[in-house]
């Protein structure tokens, strides 16, 4: 193997990185800036508009972290599970499958009990409860262990044949030894800005890939985990994957350029700050629609609204795409089209929706400010 191809985990000094905090210095005060402003808009929202939040954030999160790996979750499903399992009011929803309660569980666990240890036993049941059937697509994987075997470990695109290696992790016997070094730092206090620490832990859990597959998500996990640390609560405001997400094809560039790097990893942690900075900047953004909706909620408790309007109604809060016709209405809630246009003439009678002043051929509604 070249020098060029050296990878991060065979360099002398792994895993003891090095960086320039001056570099990004200016970045890290704007997200700790942000993150208390975000954090002290909240406190000053009712319990309703605080749970809105929070369900917004964890549901995001989830749902773009398994599309960050092309994974599309069922975004009801998971609001439901988000729901029900952090005890939170939406109603209006479906029940979620074992498996989307299973991956729900996992981020709950994170952030909820972002104290704990992080140890073995947890990841290996985090992992579990991603592949319930022991299984990735068609193939049988070690599943709640460390992965095992002689073949490499390689993260590569490209059709069969004409693959190209982006990264080959560390061999398999590695594995054990590298993740109780991760474990023993990331449980122990460390001298450093704690978002520092959750972007370290990041590149330094997918450096080592300790499991057959499921290793993005898992590591996304773990940074939940140590933000919430760093935020000292368990309710998550904003989605760090949800940002990733619309950057993708750079979070592939900036993990292969510092996974190909040496010790320094000043550019990967400006670039963790500066995707977590954009972030802060959505939520505060989302916050001001937060509580137009919950306002929206207590001015109607008493309005008779049956649960395909309320779906709808709370989609459209929450960021309807496209134009909101009668033949969606019926698409969205498996009902008929007569069904469909008495809902909405209801909604337009009661002052809650209006058409569209554009007009069409097909018209569409939206929401009365």
């Amino acid at each position: 193997m070249t020098r060029a191809n050296i990878y991060i985990w065979q360099q002398p000094d792994w895993p003891h990185f090095t960086w320039d905090s001056t570099a990004f210095s200016q970045s890290l005060a704007m997200v700790n800036m942000l993150r208390g402003k975000l954090l002290g808009r909240i406190s000053m929202f009712g319990l309703e508009a605080q749970s809105e939040s929070v369900l917004n954030s964890v549901s995001e999160e989830i749902i773009h972290s398994a599309q960050i790996e092309g994974e599309i979750l069922n975004c009801d499903s998971v609001r439901s599970s988000v729901a029900k399992q952090l005890g939170l009011k939406y109603e209006g929803l479906p029940t979620a499958d074992h498996y989307v309660e299973g991956v729900v569980q996992v981020m709950v666990d994170a952030i909820t009990q972002y104290t704990a240890p992080l140890s073995d036993q947890r990841l290996f049941a985090w992992h579990a409860a991603l592949f319930p059937m022991g299984r990735s697509g068609l193939y049988k994987i070690d599943v709640g262990q460390w992965r095992r075997g002689e073949e490499p470990m390689q993260v590569v695109s490209g059709v069969m044949g004409h693959e190209t290696v982006h990264y080959e992790a560390p061999p398999s016997d590695d594995v054990p030894y590298m993740m109780q070094e991760f474990l023993t730092w990331v449980n122990a206090s460390q001298p450093i800005d704690p978002v520092v620490k959750a972007a370290i832990a990041h590149l330094w859990f997918v450096s080592i890939h300790p499991f057959d597959d499921g290793n993005g998500r898992i590591c996304r996990t773990i940074t939940e985990l140590l933000l919430s640390q760093a935020d000292q609560t368990s309710q998550r405001y904003y989605s760090l994957s949800t940002e990733i997400l619309t950057h993708r094809k750079d979070y592939y560039v900036q993990l292969e350029r510092a996974q190909h790097g040496g010790a320094d990893v000043t550019q990967w942690i400006s670039w963790f700050l500066h995707t977590l900075q954009q972030a802060l900047q959505t939520a505060l953004l989302k916050t001001e629609n937060v509580v137009r909706k919950v306002k929206f909620w207590q001015e109607h408790r008493l309005t008779p609204i049956n649960n395909r309007q309320r779906k709808v109604v709370n989609m459209l809060f929450d960021g309807f795409e496209g134009k909101l016709t009668s033949s969606k209405w019926y698409k969205i809630n498996h009902c008929s089209q007569d069904t469909a246009t008495r809902d909405i003439n209801d909604l337009i009678k009661k002052g809650i929706l209006q058409p569209a002043a554009e007009g069409g051929r097909s018209t569409s509604y939206t929401l009365v400010e």
